[in-house]
């Protein structure tokens, strides 16, 4: 948000400037050699090219500034963990511990309310992804940063490690063909089951398909209209808005960062919870099976 520039548009952050200046070129040399014309061969077919979709390929772009933003939120969120774990101690524990405290039971406790108790062996993943999108969403207001998470491909990024993810809970829990099952909805009538659990089955599944599209679209939709409207505004009286206006509008930015992170984990947990049952499920399940066989074989 403080890396506003004459005209509106964005300038590229020096660390951008640094690592394409070292290894752009090789990286360059490799993207026109080998990516660039498998995505010509790939996009001819729409008529269109990889320059017209990704844009120019040069040195100054070849790694991409969210990329390289995205990566230092990895290490960020890594860094400021543990700086924030410290020493941990029962007996006097320091703010930042107290801090992490607070997060983990927010965390623990949504995910618990989402999926259930036995949810919480999902809470290493969850939490990742809560701190991960927090500090990418919240590196635009920092100078010489930019939210990794204004721009589709990193959001889009996060949608698929979502969708692998509750899909790899729902097939190691149930096996394939019982995930694939839960898509047709529930047991019907024989004639019903055939003229609607087809249809249901076809939307359950289109629906779960585009998961990862919605999930991407949503975070940064807010995010980037979030950045725009910030940009416009600082632009309206520049050089003096550019510096004040940043400033009285961060609690908002905050805010929305808040709440994207909380939109995108929460969705998450939601989608866990409709592959994701408790253990005894399955064992009341045979318990029942093996109480009406007696039943079944005296009638």
């Amino acid at each position: 948000m403080f890396l506003f520039a004459e005209g509106g548009g964005h300038p590229t952050p020096l660390i951008v400037e640094f690592v394409n200046h070292y290894i752009g070129e090789p990286v360059h040399e490799f993207q026109v050699a080998y990516t660039q014309p498998l995505w010509n061969y790939i996009l001819e077919p729409f008529g269109t090219n990889a320059e017209a979709v990704f844009g120019e390929y040069t040195v100054e772009n070849a790694v991409p500034w969210y990329t390289i933003m995205f990566f230092i939120a990895c290490i960020l969120s890594v860094a400021i963990v543990w700086i924030f774990k410290g020493k941990l101690s029962e007996d006097d524990p320091h703010h930042g511990q107290l801090t992490l405290e607070a997060g983990f039971l927010a965390i623990k406790d949504l995910l618990v309310s989402a999926v259930g108790e036995h949810g919480f062996k999902y809470f290493p993943v969850v939490a990742t992804f809560a701190v991960l999108v927090l500090i990418s969403n919240l590196m635009g207001l920092f100078p010489m940063f930019m939210s990794p998470t204004a721009h589709i491909s990193v959001t889009f990024a996060l949608g698929i490690a979502s969708f692998v993810y509750y899909n790899y809970v729902g097939i190691s829990e149930n096996g394939v063909i019982n995930h694939l099952a839960h898509f047709a909805g529930p047991r019907l009538p024989l004639v019903l089951t055939l003229l609607i659990t087809p249809l249901i089955f076809f939307i359950e599944l289109i629906s779960n398909a585009i998961r990862p599209l919605t999930l991407a679209i949503r975070l940064f939709a807010n995010m980037f209209a979030d950045e725009q409207i910030a940009m416009n505004i600082a632009n309206l009286g520049a050089p003096f808005t550019q510096y004040l206006v940043p400033i009285a509008i961060m609690p908002l930015a905050v805010f929305v960062a808040f709440v994207q992170t909380l939109v995108f984990t929460l969705l998450s947990m939601i989608y866990i919870s409709e592959v994701s049952h408790p253990p005894h499920d399955h064992h009341d399940d045979e318990h029942h099976a093996a109480e009406g066989e007696p039943a079944a074989a005296t009638a």
